[in-house]
């Protein structure tokens, strides 16, 4: 994360002392009696609670809440958006991520009134990565590309070709092809730059992409190349990350030996840390690569060591979620007594301004009334929304089932016609002529079960449900076949290649064929585009 904290450095000037490494703190509590402006006196507040953060976590609230006192009695936007940043900082070394995204965009919403585009890009930057790790891809993917754009017009090259790996690792679960074209881009950018720790990055990152697309000779190539990188002088941890990754795709392609190999040097690499989520991995591909091999005395020895290291994280991870919890409680209890004192406050001063106890009482009855009615409205249009949501999710389940029941009659009605085509080709080779006969029995008992139009069919109870889908995709590329047409409708459905595949009878390569062919056709090859959100854009 940036972090923007700016520390007084002119304190010697005001107070003649030296700053030293062990009294940092009792320095910045002594400075702030030498300075008098409100802003100065946030500033130190938040430096002296970014010191305390890993060791007194009550002193750390304290001077954030002074600093937030301060900050806004300077009356300045930038000091109070200052704070915001150094606030998220903090509570995002806690992984406290929810608490973090509030303050980031709070800031956010100052410096996008004052315009201040260079605060804002930097921002995004920590906004895209929060949301990352909050799993919120679509977030993410958003400020990574606005940041992206902002970055292009800099020309930061290393950083342009980071951000291109961010994107692509973020499609990786959204949409693989995508992803391969954002990594292509920034590998592309790192060898221009000759950048080995980038380079080893993507070839591993690459490798992933073209295992998950079935194209292994690719993907051999790829983690080849990251692992000639690895071996060379680059740093710990992306050593580490191509080791683990590596050994992880050869236990799946049944490399066993070099699975090993490669867990091993990751092992290495660790040394003391014998406790984390790489330790893990490593120890579970070497279980499973010598179980593979059939070399039970070391796969038992590593099962135990992965069992150990295993429960060690579990042990951890709880320990680390039950500070998050607390973390998050003390936050929330801290915002609820300051809105319970504001709420004070300002009865306080309604009160004072009424001068008879009945018009007190008065008023007081037409609150408690006022806001029962506004409870009961809250309920009321939290169940009318409740009552959207079901009607929707009905209407979207009939159309599902709906769909389903086509699908499954197109599906029919192919392995009829394929029936078919055995028989007439049986009855050509038939010598005797009851046996053709029969043939024909059974032909016309199949030909009646044979429905025509059956894609016609799904067409009529697909446009019931996408009512101006067709036309509007008629009239923007009117040269497209039925098989087009029916590709469109199948992945505008969110159908995976491998469901139409199942659905449509052929290959999975053809169906990769198919779409590769529909960007041409939809003029979406040399674009960044994607097909699925195209076509979503027609519906």
């Amino acid at each position: 994360m940036f972090k923007r904290l700016l520390v007084f450095l002119m304190l010697y000037m005001l107070s003649g002392f030296v700053l030293s490494a062990q009294n940092i703190v009792d320095e910045l509590i002594d400075s702030i009696t030498f300075v008098s402006h409100p802003a100065d006196k946030a500033r130190i507040s938040e430096a002296i609670a970014e010191e305390l953060k890993d060791t007194d976590w009550e002193r750390t609230i304290h001077y954030l809440e002074y600093a937030e006192e301060q900050a806004k009695a300077s009356d300045e936007d930038e000091v109070l958006a200052q704070y915001f940043l150094v606030s998220a900082d903090i509570y995002y070394d806690k992984d406290v991520f929810d608490i973090a995204l509030g303050y980031y965009q709070k800031a956010y919403a100052i410096y996008q009134q004052l315009e201040d585009k260079e605060e804002l890009f930097k921002l995004e930057n920590d906004l895209a990565v929060i949301y990352a790790r909050m799993n919120n891809e679509e977030k993410a993917l958003y400020y990574f590309k606005r940041v992206f754009q902002y970055q292009s017009l800099q020309k930061d090259s290393i950083y342009l070709a980071q951000l291109l790996n961010n994107i692509g690792t973020l499609y990786m679960n959204i949409d693989v092809d995508s992803s391969e074209i954002y990594y292509l881009k920034s590998l592309n950018i790192a060898n221009q730059l000759n950048n080995a720790e980038l380079n080893a990055y993507l070839y591993t990152n690459l490798g992933r992409i073209y295992y998950v697309q079935n194209r292994l000779p690719k993907a051999e190539s790829c983690f080849d190349k990251s692992n000639d990188i690895a071996d060379t002088d680059i740093s710990k941890g992306t050593k580490l990350m191509v080791y683990g990754l590596s050994a992880e795709y050869y236990l799946k392609t049944n490399q066993n030996s070099r699975a090993i190999e490669k867990a091993k040097k990751g092992i290495e690499l660790l040394k003391k840390d014998t406790i984390g989520f790489d330790m893990q991995n490593l120890t579970r591909v070497l279980y499973l690569a010598y179980l593979a091999e059939k070399d039970y005395k070391n796969a038992a020895a590593y099962f135990k060591r992965y069992d150990l290291v295993r429960d060690s994280i579990n042990v951890e991870s709880k320990a680390v979620n039950v500070e998050r919890l607390k973390l998050e409680l003390e936050y929330q209890t801290k915002e609820q007594i300051r809105a319970l004192k504001e709420e004070r406050k300002t009865f306080k001063y309604f009160v004072i301004g009424l001068s008879l106890i009945a018009s007190l009482l008065f008023l007081l009855v037409l609150l408690g009334v006022y806001r029962h009615k506004l409870s009961k409205a809250n309920y009321e249009k939290k169940l009318i929304e409740s009552n959207k949501k079901e009607l929707a999710a009905n209407l979207e389940l009939k159309n599902s089932t709906l769909i389903a029941k086509a699908m499954a009659e197109i599906h029919r009605t192919e392995i009829i016609q394929g029936i078919l085509e055995d028989l007439k080709e049986i009855k050509l080779k038939a010598v005797k002529k009851e046996t053709q006969y029969a043939i024909d029995h059974i032909l016309n008992r199949l030909q009646r079960d044979i429905n025509p139009n059956i894609w016609q069919e799904f067409e009529v109870s697909f446009e019931q449900v996408h009512t101006s889908f067709f036309k509007k995709l008629n009239e923007k590329h009117a040269d497209l076949t039925a098989n087009d047409r029916r590709l469109c409708a199948l992945l505008l459905l969110n159908l995976t290649s491998k469901e139409i595949s199942q659905v449509s009878g052929q290959s999975f390569k053809s169906v990769e064929n198919a779409r590769t062919r529909l960007r041409k056709k939809l003029g979406l090859t040399n674009t960044k585009t994607d097909l699925i959100v195209y076509l979503n854009s027609l519906n």
